[in-house]
């Protein structure tokens, strides 16, 4: 079966220990996602993560550093390539046009000392989060997380192998 690769660029919101997250409620089943989507044609990855914060939040933001890729390669109609971007906060944007995801229920600050225990998807970013936030070295490419992985401790292994 042919499918597109949808590239998406997502935002990494970080403010007084904690990190901005979409809240979606899929039919009770409640969890968080990073704000950010799909890139356009002719659109860059840091003018994309702007735009859809922006449709999303109706805040600005401004991109530091490409700090995570991580696929989603089953369990979509697309192959799924999200580029997460450190991001800083910039301020509110006066009456946006937001353009919310379905499902979306609201935002939360989730603090990233706890993150391993929320329902963040993809959840191989929780683990990394967490030692971006420490200062710690971080693996940038998570590899692929397929619909309804567990939370994985693969990011784990793979810092370890790293570090010896």
């Amino acid at each position: 079966m042919e499918r597109e690769i949808r590239n998406s660029a997502k935002a990494l919101i970080i403010k007084n220990g904690k990190m901005l997250a979409i809240k979606l409620d899929d039919n009770g089943d409640v969890f968080y996602i990073m704000p950010g989507g799909g890139q356009n044609s002719e659109e860059t990855l840091t003018d994309a993560v702007k735009r859809e914060v922006a449709e999303e939040l109706g805040i600005h933001i401004e991109p530091r550093s490409l700090e995570f890729v991580i696929e989603g390669v089953h369990g979509e109609s697309f192959h799924r390539v999200d580029m997460i971007f450190l991001c800083d906060y910039v301020g509110l944007i006066n009456d946006p046009a937001l353009q919310v995801d379905k499902n979306q229920v609201g935002f939360e600050w989730l603090d990233i000392e706890k993150l391993i225990e929320e329902p963040l998807y993809p959840s191989k970013l929780r683990q990394q989060i967490k030692r971006l936030f420490k200062g710690e070295r971080t693996v940038v490419y998570l590899g692929n997380e397929e619909v309804g992985d567990p939370v994985c401790n693969e990011t784990n292994e793979l810092y370890e192998e790293i570090k010896q």
